[in-house]
């Protein structure tokens, strides 16, 4: 059963935690609805493995139909290269979080502030302490975590869920964007 607390213990979220997306059609929804969306993907993207093909490759392929600029971040820029996928960006996941909060900062393609972070990949704790800092120091922008832990800083975030049904999510958001 998916639950909708914090994946590492002792964690403290606060009195204000992310919504749970229970279906992942919902996910889709927002990123469709989003004027300025970016996708910050971690270094795990690379390391996790579901069998068919590894979640590296399920964001190429989400960042190309949802046409979301994509912020490589640690070694990414390489596998993503690799793969014949340029990203939009590359720099250390705490210097995008930093761009993220200022207000001046007019984004990749200096066509100003995005609406919606979308981050996967990254290491928990690392996630966990960068959607704490957005939730309280860019109150504008909305954050989605597409991992399967539960990140409660997040605006919106998937429940603990195994990684079968993880890749059953990331298929159904990616059939689901640009209203194709």
């Amino acid at each position: 059963m998916a639950t909708a607390e914090p994946w590492q213990t002792a964690e403290v979220p606060g009195p204000k935690k992310a919504f749970v997306i229970a279906k992942a059609d919902v996910a889709a929804k927002m990123i469709n609805k989003a004027k300025r969306p970016v996708l910050i993907v971690g270094s795990k993207a690379v390391e996790i493995d579901f069998g068919d093909k590894k979640l590296i490759d399920y964001i190429i392929e989400l960042a190309k139909k949802g046409k979301i600029p994509v912020v490589a971040t640690a070694h990414m820029v390489n596998e993503f290269l690799k793969r014949d996928y340029k990203p939009k960006g590359w720099m250390p996941a705490v210097d995008i979080s930093n761009r993220l909060t200022d207000p001046e900062w007019k984004g990749l393609d200096g066509k100003g502030q995005y609406d919606l972070a979308l981050f996967v990949g990254l290491p928990y704790y690392m996630e966990w302490t960068i959607l704490s800092g957005l939730k309280h120091f860019a109150p504008n922008l909305k954050t989605i975590t597409l991992d399967n832990t539960y990140q409660p800083h997040a605006s919106w975030s998937f429940p603990n869920t195994k990684v079968k049904d993880w890749a059953e999510n990331l298929k159904v958001i990616i059939d689901n964007l640009g209203g194709e």
